[in-house]
């Protein structure tokens, strides 16, 4: 049987609730100091893993096409992103961060990447087991909501 209420009594989904909010709280703080919109610092983000196409930065953002151009090409007028040809289609181009994107970026995080760094540091090889597993497992249970949107058009 499925279960049709929230799991609001467990202590470790209320955790997992303010780390989400204060995910997002980081988010309006970063962008706002940098002077950036949020899809702007979360096409910076996405770009710092690897380099992508303009209708890829769209449908992560969840945006129309025409709307990323902007947001990138809002980053480029910064010096935080160079639009480059593809290097196996020369018909395509992809979005790289530049060093002025990523140092944009870890100048407001580092902070954050120390207390992450110190707090794992801290926990024994299986402690972490554990973590990565819970921390594993809830990605996929929000990924699968976002994913049954995705499926119903919502």
């Amino acid at each position: 049987m499925k279960e049709t209420t929230a799991p609001t009594n467990h202590p470790t989904s209320a955790l997992l609730r303010e780390l989400v909010e204060a995910g997002v709280r980081l988010r309006h703080h970063v962008a706002r100091t940098a002077g950036l919109g949020e899809s702007e610092l979360v096409t910076l983000q996405h770009l710092s893993a690897a380099p992508l196409g303009p209708a890829e930065v769209a449908r992560r953002l969840g945006v129309s096409t025409a709307a990323s151009t902007g947001i990138v090409d809002r980053l480029a007028a910064r010096g935080h992103v160079e639009r480059r040809p593809h290097d196996h289609d020369r018909r395509r181009t992809e979005v790289h961060l530049t060093e002025s994107g990523r140092t944009e970026l870890v100048a407001h995080l580092m902070p954050m990447f120390v207390g992450l760094r110190e707090l794992e540091e801290a926990f024994t090889p299986e402690e972490l087991a554990v973590v990565q597993r819970y921390l594993t497992g809830a990605t996929a249970a929000f990924e699968a909501v976002s994913e049954t949107g995705q499926e119903t058009g919502q």
